[in-house]
């Protein structure tokens, strides 16, 4: 089974994609990100992210609702793929393990305050 690589951007780009469902394309993934991590998001990086996971095979895309104000351009729909589901369970496996690995006092606060005096 192949490792699968998933880099920050590219997760968090995918988590919405995945809360979005049906209704994940460019704008409203731009807006849902910024909005729950409230952190401005270029359109550029986001389609970088887009294409890069479209070629991981994480992504795939529909088009759909070509309108007169978008000058009869579609939108891009994205749905994550089984392979992303697979690589989205592996990430969080990950993370998960790395997180129960710690020991709590790494994370104690009144712990940390001694060194940082």
């Amino acid at each position: 089974m192949k490792k699968f690589q998933l880099g920050e951007f590219e997760e968090i780009v995918m988590l919405t994609v995945a809360i979005l469902y049906d209704n994940a394309y460019g704008v409203s993934i731009k807006k849902e990100i910024e909005s729950r991590l409230g952190r401005n998001v270029s359109v550029g990086a986001l389609q970088s992210a887009l294409r890069r996971l479209e070629d991981k095979d994480y992504l795939a895309y529909h088009d759909k609702d070509a309108t007169q104000e978008r000058a009869g351009r579609p939108k891009r729909y994205y749905k994550i793929t089984s392979t992303g589901k697979e690589a989205m369970q592996y990430t969080k496996e990950t993370r998960n393990s790395l997180w129960d690995a710690i020991p709590s006092i790494s994370l104690d606060v009144k712990f940390a305050q001694l060194f940082d005096a």
